[in-house]
């Protein structure tokens, strides 16, 4: 029997493009002049960039809202056990989390709620004071590239107007529906919610807020302002069932204390005309009436107990937050950081020419050169025959 001979397979040698560093890095140093020129043109584009885009200042602060028990005690607990009021029959969840502030802060009816508060800035040296919708409609600035984008969209809109009937929509905020915003208004709140910035953390529940505008001291005023109705709104919204049950308990106190007022009064007026008669019905209509003033009394007591629990209730409820860094009024600009862009600028010329040196022109000179090679063999193929 013949042996197998074990056969070593063969294997295809695949070719690789090795890219040789040197050769390109010759090829840069080949065309520097170009280099420089392309990093020249960006700076002057970075620069003009830089000096184009409006100055910013931004106010940080930070807030620690007060963690909510969802069982009531503590010492209004105890003081109200001494007078026989149960707090922990009324406690209930919190429905609020420090997670769903920043949906609070971004939504239509908080966002228009700052339209009327009246900011102070600078119109150009000049101290001046306005509404907060006014200010952002008349004296913020924008890049002139936002202008140049958005004229095409104003004089097509300016156009169709023409030809539309009772279109002019109301300027301002005097006529303000939050469900039902104008053109301009839905503009000013999407500007305001792109200024403000509220960030909650999971861990630590410290809320950070930040405002942004083109004036520190408008910043600084939105800032406080902001804080100060997201403090007011999360404690109506925490208090509003403890308010409304104050509410109740009060009218049913009201209501207690003048019918035991005057029942009161019945019994004294009744025991005062039959002092001196001994007649037993006499004896048993003044018990009925001194029952009925002693039930009444007994349902006034019990209300004011429960009056006094409702109050003790809303105090609770009431949240409390620790400002941790106030805002203050900055004194630098937070953007744009003009080295930055200028460095960007020239970092993606530096990248656009070095691409173009390596491939973009030789690409450019062989896409030419097929278009050579292929009008002349067109020219051919349409050329009559010679006879």
């Amino acid at each position: 029997m013949k042996e197998k001979q074990y056969v070593e397979p063969e294997y295809l040698e695949e070719e690789y493009d090795e890219i040789d560093l040197m050769e390109l890095f010759r090829k840069l140093l080949k065309d520097w002049k170009l280099i420089l020129k392309w990093c020249g043109v960006a700076v002057v584009v970075g620069l003009v960039i830089a000096f184009s885009i409006p100055k910013e200042y931004t106010v940080s602060s930070k807030l620690a809202p007060e963690t909510v028990s969802k069982s009531a005690g503590g010492s209004l607990g105890s003081l109200a056990s001494l007078a026989g009021i149960n707090l922990g029959s009324m406690s209930t969840a919190d429905a609020v989390y420090p997670d769903l502030y920043p949906d609070i802060v971004s939504s239509t009816p908080f966002v228009v709620e700052l339209f009327p508060v009246q900011v102070k800035f600078r119109d150009g040296k000049q101290p001046a004071q306005a509404d907060y919708y006014t200010y952002l409609k008349e004296f913020t600035r924008v890049p002139w590239w936002g202008t140049v984008a958005h004229f095409p969209s104003k004089v097509l809109s300016w156009f169709m107007g023409l030809f539309r009937e009772n279109a002019e929509e109301e300027e301002g905020y005097a006529r303000l529906d939050p469900g039902h915003l104008t053109r301009e208004q839905e503009g000013i709140a999407h500007a305001i919610r792109g200024s403000i910035a509220l960030n909650v953390d999971k861990k630590t529940s410290v809320i950070s807020l930040s405002v942004t505008a083109q004036d520190p001291l408008v910043a600084t005023k939105v800032s406080q302002e902001v804080i100060d109705r997201l403090q007011t709104y999360v404690t109506n919204y925490r208090t509003e069932k403890s308010r409304k049950d104050l509410e109740y308990y009060q009218k049913l106190y009201e209501d207690a204390r003048q019918e035991y007022f005057a029942s009161q009064q019945r019994y004294a007026s009744y025991s005062d005309r039959n002092q001196d008669v001994v007649l037993q019905r006499v004896k048993t209509e003044q018990e009925r009436l001194q029952n009925e003033m002693n039930l009444n009394y007994q349902l006034y007591n019990t209300c004011a107990q429960q009056l006094q629990a409702a109050k003790a209730k809303v105090q609770q409820e009431t949240p409390v937050f620790t400002i941790i860094n106030p805002p203050q009024v900055p004194l630098k600009r937070s953007k744009p950081s003009k080295l930055t862009i200028l460095i960007a600028s020239v970092f993606l010329g530096g990248v656009f020419a070095a691409v173009w040196v390596l491939w973009g022109r030789d690409a450019v000179a062989s896409f030419k050169k097929k278009e050579d090679e292929v009008e002349p063999a067109e020219t051919d193929e349409k050329a009559p025959a010679q006879p």
